[in-house]
């Protein structure tokens, strides 16, 4: 949720905790703030971007070969000065960034202030570092014993990066729930919540996990767990380009993905689908393919935009593989008392592999003797650790908060997923089997051509640049992507928008139709085709404004919709991934019109952390 960054070496630390901030700017954007060990241990934070924080240090002298940074995502208390990290501890020997909530951070707090301790901000994470140095204190310990004391006390989620002005050479880490890696480069190592910001300094990273302390001291690393049982740092290369963190020509991260899946969805499928050869294969599931093949059901639990790709699974898997399919919001399946049986799946999709309320779904499916399959894209991730088996999607690193390749680079796995499980257990014919390998193999040349109507989709963004409100519909496989269109547009331009199956309209939200509703239909020529018709009709009838992406060649729907965007034909159970491609340039081209900031848009974070 928040961004961090930490560096001890040789090099200035600065001009790498700066860099690496603005490339997690994604995780955290309403303030930012930098501790370096120059004459003392200096901290400077600035409400805003990390603009503002460069501004705000200029012409300070900035020296240090250790230090550390961080972007925020504010959860306890309003973005402002005082509320930025990095937070000092009560003598300011000490300071902290922090990832993540301690929830019972009041309790500490008012035991804290019976000591004598005063505060400056409304943070979890300042109470937290005086707690650190408040066991130091009173137990005569070595700062990171007192670390490792204070994460057994402590409840919640977090990942830590503790310096001490006593030591110059010393950073301390660790994660429970929030991501973190530490880089391990030639007498020099960083530590930041995902790889981007140290790729271009070394690719060697040890992914911590759950419960595990990183202390690195006069240039050594070690790893204990808060049990204070030493590990052995399992030291793995990572393997990403700096160009793909960049945005390579484009005005913003979120065009650059929305074009970029062309080849995420071929990179998707590379390796693993093979339709001169009939073959389908994904390495991550073979040892438990057989238990996805004997399901008696398959639970699919998400957020947001994974949350719609698990809808548009669940008419896949049913169709196809015959097993009955439940897909849930994760945030709520883990407070229930879910009814997991044996012989039950469960799948989780997440593009970060760290989303918490996902990780707690998982953990509670597994407590009750669930297989977990887990879809993800970020090698290295919690979910990947967590699950029996899974996929990864390959789609490279998504910037932009509003996801879009990720989207249909789930859509391809969880596809794979659901043949491999149909031809197993002979659900699906040969002939049909080999027909949708072949038709998986075109889909992206028939996204690079929905792609080509951008300049189309730009002049109907003009037309509704202003609405204050949006309706999506569709059917079958298009129901979830009116879903997902919807959620694109309140996500990046603030517009209201809802998305429903088109027979539901009747039901409810035809009462919102008039003059001044845009209506977007997702009218594909599919199974549903004559009933999406109709709908279409019903809001002509009430003076709705009809946006219909439809097949290319359609003639009677651009009889009756004022605005018409043509899409390639395929499948019905591939449709989504290309009648998705006109809703996310709608979204963007809309958002830019209306000044919106489309890859940081306010209040929200790429990866939600925290519960």
């Amino acid at each position: 949720m928040c961004g961090i960054v930490a560096y001890v070496g040789q090099r200035q630390a600065s001009d790498i905790i700066i860099k690496g901030l603005k490339r997690l700017e994604y995780r955290g954007y309403d303030s930012a703030g930098i501790a370096l060990l120059n004459g003392g241990l200096n901290v400077y934070k600035k409400k805003g971007k990390v603009s503002e924080l460069e501004n705000f240090i200029k012409g300070q002298n900035l020296s240090s070969t250790i230090g550390m940074g961080h972007t925020r995502w504010a959860t306890h208390g309003e973005p402002n000065d005082e509320n930025a990290h990095p937070h000092y501890s009560a003598t300011k020997k000490l300071a902290i960034i922090h990832n993540g909530i301690i929830e019972n951070y009041n309790s500490l707090k008012q035991d804290l202030l019976s000591k004598g301790h005063r505060f400056e901000s409304e943070t979890d994470t300042e109470v937290f570092i005086h707690f650190i140095e408040d066991i130091k204190n009173n137990e005569k310990c070595s700062l990171d014993e007192a670390v490792r004391l204070a994460l057994t006390k402590v409840v919640g989620a977090y990942a830590i990066v503790v310096m001490s002005l006593e030591n110059p050479n010393l950073l301390i880490a660790a994660r429970k729930g929030s991501p973190l890696v530490v880089g391990v480069g030639k007498g020099e190592f960083f530590m930041a919540s995902d790889a981007t910001p140290i790729i271009e300094y070394t690719n060697e990273v040890v992914y911590l996990n759950d419960q595990e302390i990183a202390v690195v001291n006069n240039g050594a690393l070690t790893v204990k767990n808060t049990a204070n049982l030493p590990l052995t740092p399992y030291v793995q290369t990572v393997d990403l380009e700096l160009e793909a963190i960049e945005k390579g020509g484009y005005e913003h991260f979120m065009l650059k993905e929305i074009f970029e899946q062309v080849r995420s969805i071929k990179d998707c499928m590379r390796g693993r689908l093979d339709s001169n050869s009939g073959r389908l294969t994904l390495g991550g599931l073979r040892e438990y393919v057989n238990k996805l093949v004997n399901a008696d059901r398959i639970l699919i639990v998400a957020c947001g935009t994974s949350w719609h790709a698990g809808l548009v699974a669940e008419y896949f898997f049913e169709e196809f593989c015959r097993i009955p399919v439940e897909v849930e919001y994760a945030s709520e399946f883990r407070y229930r008392n879910p009814v997991i049986r044996e012989g039950d799946v469960v799948i989780a999709i997440s593009q970060s592999g760290e989303t918490a309320d996902t990780l707690a779904a998982i953990e509670l499916a597994k407590s009750k003797g669930a297989i977990i399959f887990g879809v993800c894209n970020v090698v290295g991730s919690s979910i990947p650790r967590l699950t029996h088996a899974g996929a990864y999607t390959h789609a490279g690193p998504e910037i932009g908060v509003a996801s879009t390749k990720a989207f249909t680079a789930q859509l391809t796995v969880l596809n794979m997923i659901a043949l491999i499980v149909a031809q197993k257990k002979g659900t699906i014919t040969e002939q049909k089997f080999h027909e949708m390998l072949v038709e998986m193999e075109t889909i992206p040349d028939k996204v690079e051509k929905a792609l080509k109507l951008n300049a189309q989709i730009q002049v109907i963004a003009d037309e509704f640049k202003n609405a204050r409100n949006f309706i999506y519909l569709g059917r079958g496989y298009n129901f979830p992507v009116a879903l997902e269109g919807a959620l694109k547009l309140k996500e990046i331009s603030y517009i209201h928008a809802e998305g429903y199956p088109a027979a539901e309209m009747k039901h409810g939200p035809i009462a919102l139709i008039d003059e001044e509703m845009p209506v977007a239909f997702i009218a594909t020529k599919d199974a549903s085709y004559e009933k999406v018709v109709s709908n279409i009709q019903e809001v002509k009838a009430r003076k709705g404004r009809v946006i219909a992406i439809v097949t290319e060649g359609d003639t009677h729907i651009p009889k009756m919709a004022e605005f018409v965007i043509e899409v390639p034909d395929t499948v019905d159970a591939l449709m989504p991934m290309v009648s998705v491609i006109p809703l996310q340039l709608l979204s963007y081209h809309i958002a830019v019109m209306r000044g919106c900031n489309v890859d940081q848009p306010r209040n929200l974070a790429k990866s939600v952390t925290v519960e």
